[in-house]
């Protein structure tokens, strides 16, 4: 089964490819899972050792000077099935010839079960590039890439142009209307609908409904949403640092192969879950501290409890998404959810100006304009699946 996710990006698209390749792996089909990332900026063929076979996978080399032709060529030259998405503003960027462009759509409906990503808060969607355009990032993969990457623009703010806001609901549209107009679209991945419950869609996706014994828990022993929960929460004690809580030493920051290149004779061969609790001697606490560069931070006391419930399972899990890109299944981790929308109004200064603009443009576009009570059940529905450990605490002790 191949599987094409359509994506303006900022929707969760790689979010989705990824775990959703990881389910299908574990579904078992009569032939390899590889994802690919994006069909068009990109591919390379090359020997699979851990499959014995030719696949293809991510060119860190190739761009846009990789044909359509060639990038269909790739994909019939190889016995597995993939998972991928395309990026509308990826197409735009290339401008290849029309004919091109609609072999390559036909070839893809022939041989794809298309999924079609889309957003219901547009504003939150032009928010999420602004920030883009001022960070340089587009997704992060490890809690410290996250924290070394908006430390500065979480202190500092960042101001939005009426210009950028428009420029990236305009190449909504855009997408909407490439989308609906050259595929034949099987599911449809709406943002605010299915985030927050993401093995619930892959699920129920139609390929995957005879699957069995393949939840995430199943595999890995760790809810999908805690391990979610726990990507985002693990930078975020550094970033979002409350005034009031219990002082921790984050060597969850740390990976199984940091800690294997650095640790010394007495520190044990796992990570310690918390460095406070550990039953170490202070003089190997400190060392750890400062060869691991670990700041201590503060934490709720319900956040403390459940990272050292969850961060088990949370380590191994993240050593098996290493091991399925180390042979080639995937061309890196799992993406960490990067803000709120709450945390991006506080990262955007001039925010309620961006409403106005962004109302201005809903009108001229007959768009639903933005008001943020309206959208208060939406916001706390994703604060609260990301944030609420004390709820997700109390559940687990029940």
């Amino acid at each position: 089964m191949n599987v094409l996710i359509l994506t303006p990006d900022r929707v969760g698209s790689t979010l989705l490819q990824r775990v959703l390749t990881v389910y299908m792996l574990r579904r078992e089909f009569d032939k390899p899972v590889i994802n690919l990332h994006e069909l068009s900026n990109g591919l390379e063929s090359y020997y699979n050792t851990t499959l014995n076979q030719m696949t293809i996978g991510r060119s860190s080399e190739r761009g846009y000077d990789q044909s359509l032709s060639d990038i269909q060529e790739l994909l019939e030259s190889v016995d597995h099935y993939k998972t991928s998405r395309l990026a509308h503003y990826h197409l735009e960027q290339r401008d290849d010839p029309k004919a091109e462009q609609l072999k390559f759509y036909n070839y893809l409906n022939e041989n794809f079960y298309i999924i079609k990503c889309a957003r219901k808060n547009l504003f939150e969607h032009a928010l999420s590039w602004i920030i883009v355009a001022h960070s340089k990032v587009l997704n992060v993969y490890s809690p410290q890439d996250k924290i070394d990457k908006f430390s500065k623009l979480y202190n500092e703010k960042i101001t939005a142009t009426k210009e950028g806001l428009r420029s990236k609901l305009d190449a909504y549209l855009r997408y909407e209307q490439w989308a609906d107009r050259y595929f034949n679209i099987q599911s449809y991945f709406n943002y605010e609908d299915s985030i927050n419950d993401l093995e619930k869609y892959i699920l129920n996706l139609d390929f995957m409904k005879q699957s069995k014994d393949n939840t995430w828990k199943d595999m890995f022993g760790i809810e999908f949403n805690d391990y979610n929960k726990l990507h985002k929460a693990i930078p975020d004690m550094v970033l979002n640092q409350p005034e009031q809580g219990i002082n921790i030493t984050p060597t969850m920051l740390l990976r199984s192969n940091d800690w294997d290149n650095m640790k010394g004779e007495s520190w044990g061969e796992n990570i310690p879950t918390d460095l406070e609790t550990a039953n170490l001697p202070q003089v190997v606490k400190d060392e750890i501290k400062q060869r691991g560069d670990l700041p201590t931070v503060k934490v709720s006391k319900d956040t403390a409890l459940f990272l050292r419930e969850n961060l088990p399972a949370y380590r191994s899990t993240k050593d098996e998404m290493t091991s399925l890109a180390d042979n080639g299944f995937m061309p890196g981790d799992i993406p960490h959810k990067l803000q709120t929308f709450n945390e991006k109004k506080k990262i955007i200064e001039n925010y309620t100006q961006c409403i106005e603009w962004y109302n201005e443009w809903a009108v001229e576009n007959n768009q639903e304009p933005f008001n943020e009570e309206n959208f208060e059940q939406l916001i706390s529905r994703e604060e609260t699946a990301m944030n609420d450990f004390a709820l997700q605490l109390e559940n687990q002790q029940k």
